[in-house]
């Protein structure tokens, strides 16, 4: 593949990414890209969303059921996923950094960091009930 195409294909799915508030599955951002580029392969979509998570660009997030989400915004903020729709929001509150020096006066290594991923039901869900 050309390198140009390549950028094309890996800049597609950074646009998506930061234009995006849902926390989309490989396979949501490979159906969107292949919107503009019919020709990419779902396989050219994984490796660039790892490098681009392995570079730092974009986040990816782990969820308890095992599966992975991406995220453009690369900034600290917390995530919520609802327990019966799997949606994934962006949950608007103060950053919980102490947790890093609580942690750290325990252990014996280096804490760099934090993830924080709630899990309950969404306002839609709660409705339906």
């Amino acid at each position: 593949m050309a390198a140009g195409k390549f950028s094309r294909q890996r800049q597609a799915i950074v646009d998506y990414l930061m234009n995006t508030k849902e926390h989309p599955t490989a396979d949501m951002v490979y159906a969107n890209v292949k919107k503009l580029y019919p020709n990419v392969s779902l396989g050219t979509v994984y490796r660039n969303l790892n490098r681009l998570a392995d570079e730092g660009q974009i986040l990816r997030l782990g969820c308890v059921d095992g599966s992975e989400r991406f995220d453009g915004n690369i900034f600290p903020h917390y995530h919520f996923l609802c327990k019966d729709c799997r949606q994934i929001i962006d949950l608007p509150m103060e950053s919980l950094h102490h947790i890093d020096i609580l942690a750290g006066a325990s252990f014996d290594g280096s804490i760099e960091g934090h993830s924080v991923l709630f899990f309950g039901q969404c306002k839609e869900c709660q409705k339906r009930i």
